[in-house]
């Protein structure tokens, strides 16, 4: 039923083996221009400063060109536009417009970091692709990459700092020309009240404990609380707190089992649909931030910018193993598949690593059936029964657990199944979409600094969006060319 990659007439990988103009005419074709002309419109000038006379939209389909073609800097992509008259034809850009300068690319990204119109187009591309029937969104995939700054790490700068302080001066006279890095201070954070006494706090001293208690705990961001405080949070206010600046940032090696990765930047969270592999919705946030709460974001989001989308499934690994995240996508009407994390070497008692019940000769029940009216799971007896010494005595035939009682616990279909190792497998689409941005579209690392690498990042994402577009509308023309012949 369920495939975990999809044989297409024309895969992603071939169409960026291209020739750069046909590839070029594929993919701007998809690209809806207006929006973002509208988007960074600027305000009509009332006669001060120097007008700009530059082509917007030739520098907008530049910019996707250049993620196409791995142009990293602004500068590099201006040196492409004057060396190419080619490419700066591809690129929209006419005899008579002269090649923006880099000023005029930075105003342009400044323009786009405000409005974020990529990440809003990323969004109607997908809605589109659920329109032509491209995307079913039965089944999603939640998943994050580290991304590296192109900002300094400013541990280092400390680190510098504290070695010029022991080297010895070797004039006194003050030099105008050497600049000074200043070191940027850390933000204090608010300390937990601790009591200096052990045991049940007395009554007289509970009110003023509970009042120091309930400062602390407003004093604390969304994001510094419990995950579980960010459900009643709607997604606007959970956006608005989501710490946005580089941070270093740590991650399981899967090359190295037992290894920590770590870098300094950020973390792109998106939601990939498993079949279509489109990109649905993403955010970008400080690389220390755990996974669990852009997940929360990012469910939210996709209940409020797809609320007719079908799902059923969302996948993901054990990162996201937490209660919060097993309500925020029940709450979209799916079941969560993460294996669990056993946070202790024993299953608990009468229970195996699956949380599935056992009899009484250590045997797993099986995982038959989903009852959506009762809301209940079913679990029938093993399959070593007719053999088992205790079938005279008589083990419980049927277990039946409603989903409630244990979120974390009981999902549809259940672990250990067959159906949820074969749905599992689906996971492995936002690692191939995570691939194709780092390979191809140069998610690897950002060459801009501070939030100006969001729109680097969105533009990945958008440019990804629109070369699957692309492919799937070149496949469907292919599929009905063969059927007439």
């Amino acid at each position: 039923m369920y495939s975990i990659r999809q044989e297409e007439l024309f895969p992603f990988e071939d169409l960026f083996k291209m020739s750069s103009a046909t590839k070029a005419d594929f993919v701007l074709e998809q690209l809806p221009i207006e929006k973002i002309l509208y988007a960074i419109s600027p305000p009509r000038p009332r006669g001060r400063g120097r007008p700009e006379f530059v082509n917007t939209r030739a520098m907008i389909y530049s910019l996707i060109l250049g993620k196409m073609e791995h142009i990293v800097f602004a500068k590099d992509l201006i040196r492409r536009l004057k060396d190419s008259p080619e490419f700066a034809i591809r690129c929209r850009f006419t005899g008579s417009d002269p090649i923006p300068s880099e000023a005029s690319y930075s105003r342009l990204i400044t323009k786009l970091l405000e409005c974020r119109i990529f990440r809003t187009l990323m969004e109607d591309l997908a809605d589109q692709a659920t329109a032509e029937e491209f995307l079913l969104g039965d089944s999603l995939a939640l998943d994050s990459a580290g991304v590296e700054a192109f900002d300094r790490n400013p541990s280092l700068n400390r680190e510098q700092a504290l070695k010029e302080e022991n080297l010895p001066t070797e004039t006194d006279e003050p030099s105008f020309l050497e600049e000074v890095e200043t070191i940027p201070t850390e933000k204090a954070k608010p300390q937990k009240p601790k009591r200096s006494k052990r045991g049940r706090v007395p009554k007289a001293e509970e009110a003023a404990w509970q009042a120091e208690l309930a400062a602390y705990h407003n004093s604390l961001s969304l994001f510094e609380r419990e995950v579980a405080d960010m459900l009643p949070c709607s997604y606007d206010e959970l956006l608005a707190d989501m710490p946005q600046y580089p941070s270093t940032g740590a991650k399981g090696d899967p090359r190295r089992s037992g290894r920590m990765k770590y870098w300094y930047g950020y973390k792109l969270n998106i939601v990939v649909d498993c079949q279509s592999q489109y990109i649905l919705t993403g955010e970008t946030c400080s690389a220390h931030v755990s996974d669990q709460r852009p997940a929360i974001v990012l469910l939210k989001r996709i209940k409020e910018r797809f609320p007719n989308l079908p799902v059923r499934h969302v996948l993901a690994d054990k990162g996201y193993d937490s209660e919060p995240v097993y309500r925020a996508i029940r709450d979209l009407g799916a079941f969560p598949l993460i294996p669990l994390i056993h946070r202790s070497k024993e299953s608990p008692e009468g229970m195996d690593k699956h949380l599935r019940p056992i009899c009484r000769q250590g045997h797993s029940y099986l995982y038959d059936s989903y009852d959506s009216k009762r809301d209940t799971v079913k679990f029938t007896r093993p399959k070593e029964c007719p053999t088992c010494p205790f079938q005279a005595e008589g083990c419980q035939k049927v277990f039946k657990f409603r989903v409630e009682e244990n979120i974390r616990a009981y999902t549809a279909p259940g672990r250990g199944s067959k159906a949820f190792k074969q749905l599992f497998k689906l996971r492995t689409a936002v690692e191939r979409v995570f691939a194709y941005l780092k390979l191809y579209l140069g998610l690897v690392s950002s060459r801009k600094l501070k939030k100006r690498a969001f729109v680097d990042m969105d533009l990945s994402c958008l440019t990804y969006n629109l070369c699957k577009l692309a492919i799937d509308r070149l496949n469907r023309s292919l599929r009905t060319t063969v059927k007439t012949i």
